[in-house]
Parts: C-alpha cells; sequence; structure tokens
C-alpha cells in the first residue's frame, strides 16, 4: 500500500514540479531588461547625416474597438485614441457598437470615429472584429491595433508603434497593459495577476528568445497578417488564444514592449472575477483540445514556440497551482511527514516565481489585503472547473465603469520600469 501511495506522490509531485519550474524560469528571467523596440537600429535606412536617421515610413493604423453595452466607458476611450501625436490621417479610430445607446453612437461619431454598428443575437469580440474586418478596405491599412472599450493609451502610443514597426522582422507586438484602477482589494489582486503574467509569460519568454504571449488587448499586427488569420478565428471567448496559436505555428514570433504601456481597467467585485475567469479558463482549455492535433508536426519542425504555447495551455493556472501545492504539502505533512519535505520545497519554490514577477511598485500595505483574497480565488478558480461549458457556447461580458477619482488613485504607482 505504501508503494503504492508513494508511486502516486511522485508521479502527482513531478506533474505539479514541472509546471512551478516552468514559472521560476521565465520569473527569473524577466529580471533581465529587454532592448527597445522603439529605438532606430543600424539595419533603418540612414540619412546624409550619419547620426540622424531616417524617419521610419508613417504606416496607416486602424484602431479596432469592439465595444457591447460600454457606453460608461467607450468615449472616454475614443477620445484617448484622437489625442495622438501622429498625423490624424494616418489613422482611424473604428469601434464596432453593439447593443450600445443611440445617444453614445452620435457622440462617438461626431467625436470623429468610424463607427459600424451591429446587433448579433450572441455577441462576441471575434465576431465584431470580423464585421470590421470585411466591412473596412482591405488594402487600405498597414497595421491593426486591437484596443478594448476601457483602454487607455498614451498619446505617443501611435508612433512608438510606428517605430517598433519600421523594423521588417517585426510584425506582431504585444505592449504592456497596467491597471487603470487599484480602488478595491480585489482590483489589486488583479492587477498584479496581469503584472505576473506579463513579467512570465511576456518579458521572460522574450528574454529567452521566445514568443510573447497576447493578453487580449494592446496589440499591433502586420494588417494583412491580422485580417488572414482573423476571418478563420471562431472562438466564442479568447479570439486571442487562437489568433497566437496561428501566429505561433507561422512562426510569427511576438515582440513585448514592456515601456510602453496601455490601462486596462481591473475587476473590482468578486462576481465578476468569477465570471471572467471562467471565461478564460474555457477560452485556455478550447484553444488546447483545437491545437493538440497538430503538436507531433510541431515537435518534427522544432516550432518550440507552438510547443510552449501548446504547454501553457495544459498547464495549472497560477491560483490553482499554488493552493493544490499548498494543501498537498498540509496533507503530507498530517499523514505521511516523510513525503511532505518536497512538497513545502514546491511551494517555496512556486511563491519564488511569483515575488520574483510582481513588480517592486506594487510592494504596498495594499498588497497584504488582497493577498487575503487569494484563498477565496482559488477556491472560486476550483468551482470555475466544473462550470466551463457555458462560456464555451455564451461569451460572458464585464461590466465596466469606473470614478475618475479612482482612475487617478492608480497614476501614481504605474511606470514603465520596476
Amino acid at each position: 500500500m505504501n508503494t503504492l501511495f508513494d508511486i502516486a506522490d511522485w508521479l502527482l509531485f513531478l506533474l505539479l514540479a514541472i509546471n512551478a519550474l516552468y514559472l521560476l524560469i521565465y520569473s527569473l528571467a524577466s529580471l533581465r531588461s529587454l532592448p527597445r523596440l522603439d529605438t532606430p537600429v543600424s539595419s533603418l535606412p540612414q540619412s546624409a547625416d550619419a547620426a540622424s536617421p531616417t524617419p521610419p515610413v508613417q504606416h496607416r493604423f486602424a484602431l479596432l474597438i469592439a465595444a457591447y453595452r460600454e457606453d460608461a466607458v467607450i468615449r472616454s476611450t475614443v477620445a484617448h485614441c484622437l489625442k495622438q501625436d501622429y498625423p490624424r490621417h494616418r489613422y482611424d479610430v473604428v469601434v464596432i457598437s453593439d447593443h450600445m445607446q443611440p445617444a453614445t453612437n452620435e457622440a462617438l461619431r461626431a467625436m470623429g470615429a468610424t463607427l459600424l454598428q451591429v446587433d448579433f443575437e450572441k455577441s462576441t469580440n471575434t465576431k465584431s472584429l470580423r464585421f470590421a474586418l470585411e466591412a473596412l478596405p482591405e488594402h487600405h491599412y498597414d497595421l491593426a491595433l486591437i484596443v478594448d472599450a476601457d483602454n487607455i493609451i498614451p498619446t505617443d502610443y501611435l508612433s512608438r508603434l510606428n517605430a517598433a514597426f519600421a523594423r521588417p522582422e517585426v510584425k506582431a507586438v504585444q505592449t504592456h497593459r497596467v491597471a487603470k484602477n487599484l480602488n478595491t482589494s480585489m482590483a489589486y489582486l488583479d492587477a498584479i495577476s496581469e503584472e505576473i503574467n506579463n513579467s512570465i509569460f511576456r518579458h521572460g519568454h522574450n528574454a529567452l528568445g521566445m514568443s510573447s504571449a497576447l493578453i487580449g488587448s494592446g496589440m499591433a499586427f502586420r494588417y494583412d497578417l491580422f485580417r488572414e488569420l482573423m476571418l478563420s478565428n471562431t472562438s466564442v471567448g479568447g479570439f486571442d488564444r487562437v489568433l497566437e496559436m496561428k501566429l505561433l505555428y507561422r512562426r510569427v514570433f511576438i515582440h513585448y514592449m514592456p515601456d510602453l504601456c496601455i490601462k486596462d481597467e481591473k475587476i473590482q467585485q468578486t462576481n465578476n472575477f468569477y465570471n471572467q475567469r471562467r471565461r478564460w479558463l474555457a477560452a485556455q482549455y478550447d484553444s488546447l483540445a483545437e491545437f493538440l492535433h497538430v503538436l507531433p508536426s510541431a515537435l518534427r519542425a522544432r516550432n518550440w514556440d507552438f510547443c510552449d504555447k501548446l504547454f501553457q495551455q495544459a498547464a495549472f493556472s497560477r491560483v490553482l497551482l499554488l493552493g493544490f501545492v499548498f494543501i498537498i504539502a498540509l496533507l503530507t505533512s498530517l499523514l505521511q511527514p516523510a513525503c511532505s519535505n518536497k512538497w513545502w520545497a514546491l511551494l517555496g519554490s512556486v511563491v519564488i516565481a511569483l515575488v520574483c514577477a510582481i513588480p517592486r511598485r506594487y510592494y504596498t500595505r495594499s498588497l497584504l489585503r488582497a493577498l487575503a483574497l487569494v484563498p477565496w480565488s482559488f477556491l472560486l478558480m476550483v468551482v470555475n472547473l466544473f462550470r466551463m461549458k457555458e462560456a464555451r457556447h455564451r461569451f460572458i461580458h464585464t461590466t465596466h465603469g469606473i470614478p475618475a477619482a479612482d482612475e487617478q488613485q492608480a497614476e501614481e504607482i504605474h511606470q514603465p520600469n520596476r
């Protein structure tokens, strides 16, 4: 009996240890700086004065904003998009309005946005983006930028993206999404969670020569490539996961710009956290199921970026990994103390990975209050494991809207550098 227990114990330990080691490696790698993507390089054309590089071509941008019932936030987002220090005739702000009020639509038109109205019976971001790509001129734009209806971009955002895409090898870029609000403990925890993702799955990956993960907004692509891949995308939730898999299967490298930030509203209440994570969890395992069959060919072709992404889809989320390892360490300490040391060591490695991935600016008193929500978040994620079916067939919308004072409160903590 003890032999069977030992075998099961070690098999489970190895399974979770692989997950933990993966996080630790990329978390430590994120401590290295990345070269700036938007600075001139020697390969770019030079003017007669060698010290003064020729300005890059001004690409034409399509800023695509899928807005489902986003009346509370969309005007502010569009206003910031229209305040760019980039030539106004070189970009269009395209809002795909789904079930928004007539007054909101009229206000957006008056502001100068290109408004596309849809009325889907079952709304998804995928449907909205595909509608826009089919409605817009096919060869009119050079770059596509995806912005969420609650996002805020700085005035130099397009200029810096334009400089990054001046490099011929750059076809896909993920910028640094940071919290727009830190007004509740759940918002603070959500902000930390996203920064851990930024460190491990974006910064750390690029630091080791691997592609960055996408995150659904603040991401830009060569327009023709994005159009081609999105028109064949039928995902209900998590269109970015399917898009990422398609890009990596084609060996398109995804760059990360840690010093170019886009603000994103964070979850403020527990019920929104539960619904959002259920949508994300369903999208994770759906994309794994959709692309698992091509793993053998990716291995034969040594497409490590694609294989790495498939591993991410199969792995436990961080809060589940942390919770399961803690529970097993506690149980083995009580029932089989001889087996417990390795579990506590594994728990320590997970904690180290997470600590290294959290930017130092988040180490405030608010962090302690946010960490008190981790056990509850773990329980919600366990429940979500058994309630993903609905999220596979219906897009679960997250309501947005925060007071201006709460947005101002987050201003000081968010700086591009650690």
